[in-house]
Order: structure tokens, then sequence, then C-alpha cells
């Protein structure tokens, strides 16, 4: 059953940023986690293509923009309070800015931190400048 309803999501819950995690498509595989504000959503539901808010460089951060790693928008989702967005996206390329599928390539344990996947992509040869996209 769907309800259609007119609100999108609540960017002022957040102070004008709400976490956005990407998810793949196909698997469900939680890709990232990145930021969006209301001109990053506006922006990816116009062109269908993930854009997000990099809060270190302070602007809109075209996902692929640099690398063509980029993320096509399959579905959007909110969660209940309106306040976190889930992208289903195709992934071009890898997700993460160090070379991984995704950027949730290391697991947590009683014996520390262990990295679980395999870098697909040296960093250096893809994001030359500024090491992120």
């Amino acid at each position: 059953m769907s309800k259609k309803i007119t609100s999108g999501p609540d960017f002022a819950a957040g102070g004008g940023l709400l976490p956005a995690i990407a998810q793949d498509a196909d698997s469900g595989e939680v890709l990232m986690l990145a930021y969006m504000n209301s001109e990053a959503y506006e922006e990816t539901m116009r062109t269908g293509r993930a854009v997000y808010w990099s809060r270190s460089r302070k602007r809109l951060w075209r996902k692929g923009e640099q690398s063509g790693h980029v993320q096509q928008v399959e579905g959007v989702f909110l969660d209940c309070d309106a306040d976190t967005i889930l992208l289903r996206v195709r992934q071009a390329g890898v997700a993460c800015h160090e070379g991984y599928k995704s950027c949730f390539f290391r697991r947590v344990d009683k014996n520390g931190v262990q990295i679980v996947a395999e870098r697909l992509v040296d960093p250096a040869q893809v994001y030359p400048s500024d090491g992120q996209t």
C-alpha cells in the first residue's frame, strides 16, 4: 500500500544537511554515507545522478565528476522522520575514494579493525588532485 504525501526531506531537522545512504540497487550493499542539502537533493531528483554536499569543500559534490564513478539513482526513500535519505543506485566504478567498492571495507571485532575487502582501484590514478569524489 502506498500513500502519497506532499512533503520531502526535512532539511531543517538536520540544520540544513541530512545523511544520505547510497545502497547498491541490486545487492542491497551499503556503498557509502554522505550528506545532502536541499540543493543537492533537488539536483539529484532532477538529473537522476547522485549529488551530495561536501562538508570539507563546502560545495556541491557531483559523485563521479572527477573519477567518472557516477551513481545513477534508481530509487529515493525517506525514513520515518524524513531526516535520512536512502538512495538505491547503480554504481559505475567504485564508491569509495580509497578504491574499494564500498566505503565500509573495515570490520571491527574484538581483535581490532581489519580490512575485509579488496581494493579495486588505485586512488592515486583516479583522484590525482584532492583524493575525493
